[in-house]
C-alpha cells in the first residue's frame, strides 16, 4: 500500500513510518521539523518538509495514496492552555486542510491519531468510546473537534475515516523538551541522574500507558481492518497505574531510589483515566503486548539518554 503520514518524523510517526516500510509499503512523510527528526527515518521513507495546512503541497503528496495517517498536532496540554489560538489553528485547521486535500485527491481511508485526553473527567472507568465527552483543555477540545471534522467530511465525500484515541504512548527516544515533558521520560531522567521526582498531590491520579510498538501495531491494523469506517477506538494498555506506582516501577527498573517531592499547589489533571480496549480487540484484532515493567526496561536498555 501507499501511505502518507503527517508529522511522520515525530516520536509516533517515525516508529510507524519505519514499521510500514519494513513491511514493504511505500511511505511518504510530511513534517515541518518543529519537533521531529528526519534523520531517524528509514532511508526508504520519502520525506517532505512542510506544513499540513499547505493544501497545494498535500495535493502533490496525496497523488496515488491509498491511506493517510493524520498525526500532525501540537500535543502539550499545559501549553495549549497558554496558546489556545495556535492549538486550534494547527490541530483543527490542519485536520480540515488535510480532509479538503484528501477529498480532492480521492484517497480511500484516513486514520486520525486522537487522544485519550479528549475524555476529560469520567466517573466510569475504564472509559468506553461511547462516554459523554468532557474535554477540559484547549488541546482536548482540539482533538475532539478534529474527530468531528474527520468523520463529517468523510461522510459527505464517502471517505473512510477511523479515529484511534491513543492514551499515553511512551518508548525509547521519546522527546524530552525542557518544559512540559511527557511523564515517563521526565521521571526516568530524574531518577537515573539523581534528581527529584515531583508529583502533584500524593501521586494518586491514574493514567494508562501504552508502549510505542503496541500503538504502532494498532495504527497498522487500522489501515486494512474491516467494519471500522466512522469508528472511534481506544488504544491503551487497559491497565490503570497511579503516578506513585509509576515511580515505584521506575525505581525497580533503574535499580535506584527516587527522591520524591509533592506539589500540592498545582492541578494534577483528571483524577483517573484508563482505557476500555475491548473494541480494539473486536475491530482491530489487537491487544497490547508490552507491559509497563517491560517497556521501562526496554527504554533503559535502548535509550542512550538514560544510561547509568
Amino acid at each position: 500500500m501507499r501511505f502518507l503520514i503527517t508529522v511522520g518524523a515525530g516520536f509516533l510517526g517515525t516508529a510507524l513510518a519505519n514499521h510500514l516500510v519494513a513491511q514493504g509499503h511505500q511511505v511518504r512523510v510530511l513534517d515541518d521539523v518543529s519537533a521531529g527528526d528526519p534523520a531517524a527515518l528509514d532511508s526508504r521513507v520519502l520525506f517532505t518538509r512542510g506544513d499540513v495546512r499547505d493544501v497545494p503541497k498535500l495535493w502533490t503528496l496525496l497523488k496515488g495514496t491509498d491511506c493517510v495517517y493524520h498525526l500532525a498536532a501540537r500535543v502539550s496540554v499545559p501549553e495549549s492552555v497558554l496558546y489556545p489560538v495556535e492549538y486550534n489553528a494547527v490541530n483543527v485547521g490542519g485536520t480540515v486542510s488535510l480532509m479538503t486535500a484528501v477529498r480532492d485527491a480521492g484517497v480511500k481511508r484516513v486514520i486520525l491519531a486522537s487522544s485519550g485526553a479528549a475524555y476529560g473527567r469520567q466517573a466510569q472507568q475504564p472509559v468506553r468510546e461511547d462516554a459523554v465527552m468532557h474535554p477540559d483543555s484547549p488541546y482536548a477540545v482540539s482533538k475532539l473537534a478534529s474527530e468531528y471534522y474527520l468523520h463529517s467530511i468523510g461522510a459527505l465525500w464517502k471517505i473512510e475515516t477511523v479515529v484511534l484515541r491513543i492514551f499515553n504512548a511512551y518508548g525509547p527516544r521519546q522527546p524530552l523538551p525542557p518544559s512540559h515533558a511527557p511523564v515517563i521520560p521526565r521521571f526516568l531522567k530524574q531518577v537515573v541522574t539523581g534528581g527529584s521526582v515531583v508529583m502533584f498531590g500524593q501521586g494518586k491520579q491514574t493514567r494508562d500507558f501504552v508502549y510505542i510498538s503496541d500503538a504502532v501495531s494498532a495504527l497498522a491494523a487500522a489501515a486494512t481492518a474491516e467494519r471500522v469506517n466512522r469508528a472511534i477506538v481506544n488504544i491503551g494498555s487497559g491497565q490503570e497505574v497511579s503516578i506513585a506506582q509509576l515511580v515505584d516501577q521506575i525505581e525497580r527498573a533503574a535499580s535506584r531510589q527516587a527522591h520524591r517531592l509533592s506539589n500540592e499547589e498545582e492541578d494534577s489533571g483528571v483524577p483517573r483515566l484508563v482505557a476500555d480496549i475491548r473494541l480494539a480487540s473486536d475491530l482491530l484484532k489487537w491487544k497490547p503486548q508490552v507491559s509497563l515493567d517491560e517497556g521501562l526496561r526496554r527504554i533503559l536498555a535502548e535509550d542512550e539518554r538514560f544510561k547509568k
